[in-house]
């Protein structure tokens, strides 16, 4: 095997372990074959009494039992799977309602986007636009009422911010460049996602590592260091969309399915599906293979016109996507992007201690990240924007 395809096998085992990680540090650990410390016993055993033989036959009569049902539960979970399977495959062609209602996308964002990306972009013409987005003025009136924000009168007490037009302007055009992307990526985020309770931080925290590195290789590389972090923060939209749908339609195929079984007496069907939740194997593979293809569409539907995200995106599907080829000449933005987003998947496997020295400096290498620029993403802060307010 050469050098090259061994790279590219590790690269796809560590992008897998990325979404991993995602779905729980749990699940992680048992796609790469960990043992739980717990579950090892250490010395001889503790001596038994021998077992009767009406006990044995009462043992195994249990374990046959037990082994019949889980494979039962399996069937049930594999058929409601492939009715899910083809809900979602469904739902994912009415690209209307994925914007809309399952992402909750307003036409607004995209708009103001678009008019911080112009020279020509000031308060007076983001103000009508954010009084439109209830959301988004509380949120920009509470951030910048946080202690460290809050600004000081002559008399040295705190003056406190109580209107949107107000936020704006005490923020400036340069932090609602960073603010306004990050607090509409994070209205999107489902709001729970049970049984994988951190998988929305973890979304979250994604999306922000990669819009931080990518703004900071911009300004190495001479890029457009807004463009570089609007599309770091909006490129996974598509993993957002993923988890939403999964989610909710899980819900539904499943309450439909207990209530057949419940109203037609099938109890040992009923049994099983009171124990089904949500795969996560089933939920990493659409993260993986599903949610680039529809961060695409999706970004391409906010129909940006000063924001060239559309080619950016095209290509960055294609290079993800199996047997989809190799990409020729990327676009600057292109390659910025994934290497800003695969140091942000480091990130995720670092904090999670699941990737080793050597699997990073192979993973660096493959996406094309030297050393200098190792050390220059380790200098940013990925956990908060680091905003100047004077």
């Amino acid at each position: 095997m050469n050098q090259d395809i061994r790279q590219s096998r590790i690269a796809q085992a560590l992008a897998q372990r990325a979404h991993d990680v995602l779905i729980s540090h749990n699940f992680a650990q048992q796609q790469i074959g960990y043992i739980h410390t717990l579950e090892i016993h250490y010395g001889d055993d503790i001596p038994q009494r021998t077992m009767l033989d009406v006990e044995i036959a009462a043992a195994n009569k249990r374990q046959e039992q037990n082994t019949s049902h889980l494979k039962y539960v399996a069937k049930a979970s594999n058929h409601l799977h492939q009715i899910i399977e083809k809900e979602i495959k469904k739902k994912k062609q009415d690209l209307d309602n994925l914007y809309t209602d399952v992402v909750g996308i307003q036409d607004t964002v995209p708009t103001i986007l678009d008019i911080l990306a112009v020279k020509s972009a000031s308060v007076g013409r983001l103000e009508p636009l954010v009084n439109d987005l209830s959301w988004l003025g509380r949120d920009l009136v509470s951030l910048v009422n946080l202690p460290q924000y809050r600004k000081q009168s002559a008399k040295g007490t705190a003056v406190k911010v109580d209107t949107p037009a107000l936020a704006l302007r005490y923020l400036g055009l340069e932090n609602l460049q960073l603010v306004i992307p990050t607090f509409s990526v994070r209205h999107w985020m489902p709001h729970a996602t049970e049984p994988f309770p951190l998988l929305k931080r973890k979304l979250r925290d994604l999306s922000m590592s990669t819009a931080i590195a990518a703004r900071q290789l911009a300004e190495v590389k001479g890029l457009n260091p807004q463009h570089a972090f609007t599309l770091g923060m909006l490129m996974d939209v598509g993993k957002i969309a993923v988890t939403r749908l999964y989610l909710r339609t899980f819900e539904q195929v499943w309450q439909n399915k207990v209530m057949i079984a419940r109203e037609k007496n099938h109890k040992d069907l009923h049994t099983a599906l009171m124990e089904l939740s949500p795969d996560p194997l089933f939920l990493r593979n659409l993260l993986m293979h599903d949610s680039i293809e529809l961060s695409v569409q999706l970004i391409e539907k906010m129909a940006f016109r000063y924001l060239p995200f559309n080619a950016v995106m095209a290509q960055l599907a294609k290079s993800y996507l199996p047997n989809s080829g190799t990409v020729d000449d990327l676009l600057p933005l292109t390659e910025l992007l994934k290497q800003a987003h695969g140091y942000a998947q480091y990130l995720l496997l670092k904090d999670s201690n699941l990737i080793e020295p050597d699997e990073a400096q192979m993973w660096f290498a493959y996406l094309n990240i030297d050393e200098a620029l190792v050390d220059q993403l380790a200098k940013c802060s990925y956990q908060t924007l680091q905003l100047t307010i004077l």
